[in-house]
């Protein structure tokens, strides 16, 4: 445990080019201290990894994640990795493995409630996308049209016409999105 979470300091601090002097002198903590933590030596308290973890400019949760395997065949929930766009209100879990050249993603979306932006607006692209309501009621607008989706209810159209989905009601809305990758030419 010790040597994963000093190789995370480690790997974050050179990924930021920082040496260990200036993670010291932001964090108060000295070098010889520091290079102990990293090379995991030695045990550090609560408090000096939440000071590390600020002077990275990361979140403290980055150091106690699991290690990453090879995803490429069964995704555990645990390995969920979950993002959100600022100024939207939904939030992304990529329930898609690392096979390469795979020609689907998968996604959880969780969309918060009140929501006047909704995803953003796609503009038409190649593909096509699914979407399967898990909870709430998603607002989809297709080509000018306006749908109402309740739990069990999915839809199946073609990307190339303008589409975004919203949550206009008080409740979370999530929902199972199925599309093919979206690829972007130079």
């Amino acid at each position: 445990m010790k040597e994963e979470l000093g190789q995370k300091i480690n790997d974050i601090r050179n990924s930021k080019g920082m040496t260990l002097k200036d993670l010291s002198e932001k964090t108060g903590l000295s070098v010889g201290f520091l290079s102990q933590v990293e090379r995991g030596l030695t045990s550090i308290a609560i408090l000096s990894l939440k000071s590390i973890a600020d002077a990275l400019d990361t979140d403290l949760s980055v150091f106690f994640a699991p290690p990453k395997k090879n995803r490429s065949l069964v995704l555990r929930s645990y390995e969920q990795e979950s993002f959100q766009y600022e100024n939207y209100s939904y939030i992304l879990s990529n329930l898609s493995g690392d096979m390469k050249d795979r020609n689907i993603e998968v996604m959880l979306v969780t969309i918060l409630p009140g929501d006047d932006k909704g995803a953003p607006a796609k503009s038409p692209h190649t593909g096509e996308e699914f979407i399967y309501v898990l909870e709430g009621i998603l607002t989809l607008y297709y080509n000018d049209e306006e749908y109402i989706l309740y739990p069990g209810d999915s839809a199946h159209y073609k990307a190339t016409e303008p589409h975004t989905w919203r949550n206009e009601t008080n409740r979370l809305v999530k929902i199972l999105s199925v599309n093919t990758p979206i690829i972007f030419n130079s």
